[in-house]
């Protein structure tokens, strides 16, 4: 995974995933600008323009834990796993690792 991208567990609901980009872009709003008197960001002095990805990021988490019982995901009626993609720029890659019996 690149350091701009989510993975996060929920309900898997048109209005609800609208309702996150609104949120997030309320919070962290997408600005390229560098000068933070003006609203800008430090980190877009690097000459990139992403970081409002990164801080979403940092809200919405880079990993999950899932139970699997017999065989299948252990999640309630509605839930999924979602990639949250803030920047989409570079290759990414997704990483499963499965622990225990």
């Amino acid at each position: 995974m690149h350091i701009t991208a989510s993975v996060f567990i929920n309900d898997n609901e048109n209005g609800l995933l609208q309702d996150y980009d609104r949120w997030l872009e309320e919070l962290v709003p997408f600005n390229p600008g560098t000068d933070p008197a003006s609203g800008g960001y430090l980190h877009n002095r690097t000459g990139e323009d992403n970081a409002d990805a990164h801080m979403k990021r940092q809200i919405m988490g880079r990993e999950v834990v899932v139970a699997i019982t017999d065989g299948k995901l252990d999640f309630g009626p509605w839930e999924q796993i979602f990639y949250g993609e803030f920047d989409g720029h570079r290759p990414k890659r997704v990483l499963v690792k499965v622990i225990g019996e």
